[in-house]
């Protein structure tokens, strides 16, 4: 059973960077394992996880189609997925090893992803695999079906092996270039909303880990990639309010803000905001008639949900950033620490990211978002800290 976890914890990793059906098997698996070896635990952030769980219930059973609303809700059962890590793995060394198979994995799968961009045919080969990885390759988006997946894993990753990489000491030698590599992958999917988190994250980095000179030279590596890698600078030049895409993403922030208007308690429904927006809410300006998300985190939950919706989902993030920092400061070991700064930096980079793309409602994302969220509680395990616990 031990060997079996192992390999699971393996096979996660691998499925985090490129498969959802074998992230979703690697979760399933080892919550069997978990449960059937007595490694059940508390489970960190029980009750607000729980009770926007309940919530988004409710939500949907008040909705116009409450069972599609049930099916489309069902996606929040994945925050269990904090709750299986945390289990799964047994201590701080774990926790590590855990976080360096990822990162590797990513690293990867962003070299690949290169590649798919670099050598991107006119037309498909008809080559049973590649055919389907060289299809729609003008942006990076590796072993996923859109560009954007592959944005927010890569921002996840990326910002939080920083810390890492400022305390890696010979294993700067091959970290330093696979970070490197990854950074080059996350600028070609030109997802400009995943840019800004990680920017946001590095930027966060640089100010805890200020003196370290690897964190400068992180920095200008953002700038260097900014300008060397084709088309990067000239997406940053469209961030304007006359661009196209930035009025369809205004249009779809006053259409939410008028369901939640008109919602304020329940929302319209987990996965309504298809039905609802072309319906009612898209405003004349509207480039695109219809959606299925608002390219918001915090304006969909609060549509589909209501107001207390919204407020049951900040609860989750804010108790576990009381809880990841707790932990960081209490940790005895600086490379804990790192690990845990790191997790506590890509969680924010995934939030901030999230305000321009509805990453909470994509599966890999918040797979990925919720091993790391993982993290500081197994290294306070580790160590005989309750970071839940108020003092």
């Amino acid at each position: 059973m031990e060997r079996a976890r192992t390999w699971t914890l393996v096979a996660l990793a691998l499925g985090l960077a490129l498969s959802i059906t074998l992230a979703e098997l690697a979760y399933g698996v080892l919550a069997v394992l978990v449960l059937a070896s007595g490694r059940a635990r508390r489970p960190p952030l029980l009750v607000p996880i729980v009770a926007f769980m309940a919530w988004t219930a409710v939500s949907a059973l008040a909705s116009p189609r409450p069972l599609e609303s049930l099916v489309q809700g069902r996606g929040v059962l994945w925050l269990v997925a904090v709750w299986v890590v945390a289990a799964a793995l047994d201590d701080a060394r774990e926790a590590h090893r855990f976080a360096i198979g990822l990162f590797i994995a990513v690293s990867a799968v962003a070299l690949l992803a290169i590649v798919q961009v670099a050598a991107c045919p006119a037309t498909p080969p008809d080559v049973p695999g590649l055919g389907r990885f060289f299809r729609k390759c003008s942006r990076a988006r590796g072993f996923f079906s859109i560009y954007m997946t592959l944005a927010g894993v890569l921002t996840i990753v990326l910002v939080g092996a920083l810390p890492r990489l400022a305390t890696a000491g010979r294993q700067l030698a091959w970290a330093g270039p696979a970070w490197a590599i990854g950074l080059v992958a996350l600028s070609l999917t030109y997802v400009r909303g995943a840019w800004i988190g990680f920017a946001l994250g590095a930027a966060g980095a640089l100010a805890f880990l200020r003196r370290d000179r690897l964190v400068l030279a992180a920095a200008l590596a953002v700038v260097v990639v900014a300008l060397a890698v084709p088309g990067v600078t000239q997406r940053l030049g469209r961030i304007t309010l006359d661009n196209e895409t930035t009025r369809d993403r205004l249009a779809m922030l006053s259409g939410g803000l008028r369901m939640v208007r008109d919602h304020p308690l329940l929302g319209v429904g987990p996965g309504q905001v298809k039905h609802a927006y072309p319906a009612m809410y898209a405003p004349p300006e509207a480039l695109r008639r219809s959606t299925s998300h608002l390219h918001n985190s915090p304006l969909q939950i609060t549509a589909e949900r209501g107001v207390i919706g919204l407020g049951l989902w900040l609860w989750i993030f804010a108790a576990w950033f009381r809880c990841a920092i707790r932990a960081w400061r209490a940790l005895p070991a600086a490379a804990d620490r790192a690990l845990a700064l790191g997790a506590l930096l890509a969680v924010a980079a995934f939030l901030v990211a999230g305000l321009f793309e509805y990453n909470f409602g994509d599966t890999e994302v918040l797979f990925a978002a919720c091993a790391v969220m993982a993290l500081p509680f197994v290294l306070a395990r580790s160590h005989g800290i309750d970071p839940e616990r108020s003092r």
